[in-house]
């Protein structure tokens, strides 16, 4: 890999960290921002969501690039965890949903809930894959 691959790749990692910080900060403004600081003004919540928005597409564009810049065989991993983890959201979340609207679990099926299970699953397929590549 030469030398120039590999700055490229470094500058992605470090826009997509900086997105994904900026995004999930602007989701904890959102989420309690509207309690603590702007007590549930419509019109504040509005922009407020909005612009975080406007942050996540930028962090999705941010790793896209950074999908783009890795080899094929970290491509082939990242490609599968990403199928995998839609699979388990897809699947997972409907029957969350069924379990919380026919009353079988005691609690409400929190959207929180489904992003965990999402990033776990994610993260087991990508370490599974390089476990497995090596």
């Amino acid at each position: 890999m030469t030398n120039t691959i590999k700055i490229r790749r470094k500058r992605a990692v470090r826009k997509l960290a900086l997105w994904t910080f900026l995004w999930v900060t602007s989701l904890a403004i959102v989420s309690f921002g509207v309690k603590y600081l702007w007590d549930f003004n419509k019109t504040i919540s509005i922009i407020a969501i909005l612009i975080n928005t406007l942050i996540g597409i930028g962090m999705i564009m941010a790793n896209i690039r950074h999908f783009r810049l890795l080899d094929e065989l970290q491509q082939k991993i990242q490609a599968d965890a990403m199928g995998i983890a839609l699979g388990v959201a897809v699947v997972g979340g409907i029957s969350f949903s069924s379990l919380d609207m026919t009353n079988v679990i005691p609690f409400d099926a929190e959207i929180s809930f489904l992003v965990m299970l999402i990033g776990i699953s994610y993260l087991i397929v990508v370490l599974a894959g390089n476990a497995r590549y090596q």
